[in-house]
């Protein structure tokens, strides 16, 4: 066990730095790489042409590569906010999965997040709800880690927060868009973005299949975080 878990191997980017005003990691951010192999993205997060990196890989096959060592800033969040906060870089720990957004996640990979995050969370006190998307703190900029990934199988295992979404058929109704604004900035949705973005971000954590207007089977959303 290192600092952030079953490492099975360390591969140190030199994208990284202290983490900012004194902060500790209260968050996890969870991506995708987007790329052809776990091996691809290693070598992109560790090279200072890219500016980019994050503190562990997981390989589709489980094996973790940690990049950054949980006590600095890693650089894989970049703009945008949660909860009112900014800077999440300094407020949290990226964890890259390897997966191109578009086929399921493996079941080597969901395991060994399990793994991971349990440890994670464990050592520094951080509460299922601090376990968010790239594309819940920067709406409409990011879409990771997709509309594949399986929230509800973490929230079962008390990683995450609860994402048990109400039936695709539930109810419609008038829906009032200032009030769905105000019910998902109280749960951490709280970038100035579009409604239509804002709805976007929403439904793909909760409810991907999910589309046509704002809907009271929207609001139900807000209390599932």
């Amino acid at each position: 066990m290192a600092d952030g878990g079953p490492v099975i191997a360390e591969h140190l980017s030199p994208n990284r730095g202290a983490r900012r005003n004194g902060l500790t990691p209260s968050l996890v951010v969870l991506h995708y790489t987007a790329m052809a192999s776990a091996e691809a993205a290693v070598e992109r997060l560790c090279d200072p042409r890219w500016e980019v990196s994050a503190h562990y890989l997981v390989a589709r096959d489980g094996r973790i590569t940690r990049m950054v060592p949980e006590a600095e800033r890693a650089w894989h969040a970049g703009a945008g906010e949660w909860m009112g906060q900014d800077d999440i870089n300094s407020r949290s720990i990226g964890i890259e999965l390897d997966n191109d957004g578009v086929a399921p996640f493996s079941a080597p990979l969901m395991d060994a997040l399990e793994r991971l995050l349990a440890d994670i969370l464990s050592r520094h006190g951080i509460a299922p709800q601090g376990v968010i998307g790239h594309s819940d703190m920067a709406p409409g900029r990011k879409h990771d880690p997709g509309p594949r990934f399986d929230w509800v199988r973490l929230a079962r295992q008390g990683l995450a927060g609860n994402t048990d979404a109400p039936a695709q058929n539930a109810e419609d109704g008038v829906a009032d868009v200032d009030a769905f604004r105000r019910a998902v900035h109280a749960i951490g949705y709280t970038a100035q973005v579009p409604d239509e973005v804002l709805l976007e971000a929403v439904r793909l954590r909760f409810a991907p299949w999910r589309r046509g207007p704002l809907s009271r089977a929207d609001f139900d959303l807000s209390h599932n975080l």
